[in-house]
């Protein structure tokens, strides 16, 4: 039986704006890096050390050509927070795109954009 959602594959143009990006705009955490000498390399990121599901951003050129029927869209991923005014705030603060927030019947969301322009949300979940 499926227990949890353990990884996400993200598939980008530039891996190192990505990590740069996650880490120091939304402030992830670089979990682990990998590289078999042939140019495959990934990155695994996450909210901390200790969260569940992580992040692994991949080389979207790459995986193209060694998987070409794969899927390489961005998934439509929702965040939770506990601070979501001041994670809104911050995330604008920093020039990133983000938009307004909404009131949605599951509660508060606003979207927030990538250095290559894939949108990702974020819901108001107090802890």
């Amino acid at each position: 039986m499926i227990r949890n959602l353990g990884q996400v594959m993200l598939y980008v143009n530039d891996q190192d704006q990505a990590v740069d990006f996650w880490t120091n705009k939304v402030g992830f955490t670089v979990i682990s890096e990998e590289d078999n000498g042939q140019g495959m390399r990934w990155i695994e990121i996450a909210p901390t050390k200790d969260s569940e599901t992580s992040i692994i951003l991949h080389n979207k050129e790459l995986i193209s050509k060694m998987s070409p029927g794969l899927n390489l869209g961005t998934p439509s991923l929702m965040f939770f927070s506990g601070n979501f005014e001041q994670l809104h705030k911050d995330l604008s603060d920093k020039n990133i795109t983000v938009g307004e927030i909404v009131n949605m019947p599951s509660g508060r969301v606003f979207n927030f954009a990538d250095s290559e322009e894939n949108y990702f949300a974020v819901m108001d979940k107090p802890e």
